[in-house]
């Protein structure tokens, strides 16, 4: 038995707490119900016409979980999620990911829904292979394959490296592309201002990232899936995606990140041809708000950018996390039809869907320009909601979730304590 507390190494928390990563799934869970209430959606039993079986790759955390509570608790799709995580033993912690995802099943099982995760790499030919087969034990087709894998790392399904006998891997990085980027950034445990700098990428980590978080693996599970004939007519995909404000596209839009992004943007142009003739389905990507991850407390100006920009957008009524966004984007993009169904997606001129709409707004982002210049350590709490994105920050890994007493000791790491 122990008592948990956040470990925080260079602005990354490296651990999780069980109980609260479970209460925080049940918030956002609890969420969806009421604003499917709110809305009036029909789930699938009660006579809606919304998808009734999705598929999330990369379904333990952020925008993939959110999307994986959207889909099952206010449109009633059964579901199947893959992600990679560390499970939990009776000593040992897991990994954020492995807790939300005990929980999530564990309220889809309790609503009568059918949920299955795999724990597995989405990047193998055996794992799609894996839900190929399970797609079919179900007796359905997908009709909405979420793509919102976030690995740093990727191993190719086909190509073996020579002198480890064990499939290539490809690593990512955030860095610039040209020259050296450097900024300012908020340090998570002394709320203060930190200067960091990120060395321009070389051509290997360009493409490598490319790789990593571009659309070839995307298009590789449409395939197969394709190919298979577990694809339902009408089916839809969707990938996440981010652009952001002019001061961050060095380090994100123009850099190793961007490139990624471009190539996923140009796959999903590919992907809406191929799924429009076969199926009548149609490929997405979807340019989501800036919110806070493992990735953006250490890229420089991003946490800066963001603590104002949640000041600014709570405001004005408008900020949104994840559960908010992706809800959002199934209720009022994807599912705009008659009685939850697939109706008309709203995209911008490069057949984007923008969720990022908000956070763009002129106004937003001159008085988000504004305060950030001049922004000191004497005046960072009056110009920052610091409060709000260090709630995030460790809310992500299960920590400073209402509900949780944090001084009580937790008798097994790999149990939830509903």
């Amino acid at each position: 038995m122990a008592v948990i507390k956040p470990m925080v190494r260079s602005n990354m928390c490296i651990n999780a707490h069980p109980i609260g990563c479970a209460k925080e799934t049940e918030r956002q869970i609890a969420w969806v119900k009421a604003k499917k209430a709110e809305r009036g959606t029909k789930s699938v039993k009660e006579g809606g016409n919304g998808p009734k079986l999705v598929l999330v790759l990369g379904c333990s955390t952020g925008y993939g979980l959110a999307s994986r509570i959207s889909a099952a608790f206010e449109y009633g799709a059964d579901t199947i999620g893959v992600s990679f995580e560390k499970a939990a033993t009776e000593n040992k912690g897991g990994t954020p990911g492995w807790y939300n995802n005990a929980a999530f099943d564990r309220a889809a099982e309790k609503e009568g829904l059918y949920t299955k995760t795999f724990n597995a790499d989405a990047f193998s030919n055996e794992t799609r292979a894996m839900i190929i087969d399970e797609i079919k034990k179900t007796g359905k087709k997908v009709d909405l394959l979420v793509y919102s894998l976030a690995s740093p790392v990727r191993s190719d399904p086909v190509k073996i490296d020579e002198t480890t006998g064990q499939h290539v891997l490809y690593k990512s990085v955030i860095k610039p592309i040209g020259k050296t980027y450097a900024g300012l950034g908020i340090d998570i445990m002394t709320n203060t201002l930190k200067q960091s700098a990120a060395e321009p990428a070389n051509l290997e980590e360009i493409a490598n990232t490319v790789k990593v978080m571009g659309g070839e693996d995307w298009k590789l599970w449409i395939e197969q899936l394709s190919a298979a004939g577990v694809l339902n007519q009408g089916c839809r995909t969707v990938a996440y995606s981010y652009i952001g404000p002019e001061l961050s596209h060095a380090i994100y839009r123009d850099g190793t990140i961007g490139e990624a992004k471009k190539d996923l943007e140009e796959t999903a142009c590919k992907l809406n041809e191929k799924l429009s003739k076969e199926l009548g389905g149609a490929a997405y990507v979807s340019v989501n708000k800036g919110l806070v991850t493992r990735s953006s407390a250490v890229i420089p100006i991003i946490s800066l950018y963001l603590s104002v920009l949640f000041k600014v957008m709570k405001a004005k009524g408008t900020h949104e996390g994840c559960i908010e966004q992706m809800e959002r984007l199934f209720a009022e993009r994807l599912y705009t039809g008659e009685n939850a169904s697939a109706g008309k997606v709203p995209v911008d001129e490069e057949n984007r869907i923008r969720v990022d709409d908000w956070e763009m707004q002129d106004d937003v982002q001159a008085e988000v320009a504004k305060l950030m210049d001049g922004v000191n350590d004497s005046n960072l709490a009056e110009r920052c909601d610091l409060e709000g994105y260090k709630h995030d920050f460790l809310a992500t890994n299960g920590f400073d979730v209402e509900g949780v007493d944090y001084s009580k000791d937790v008798a097994r790491m790999d149990q939830l304590d509903f």
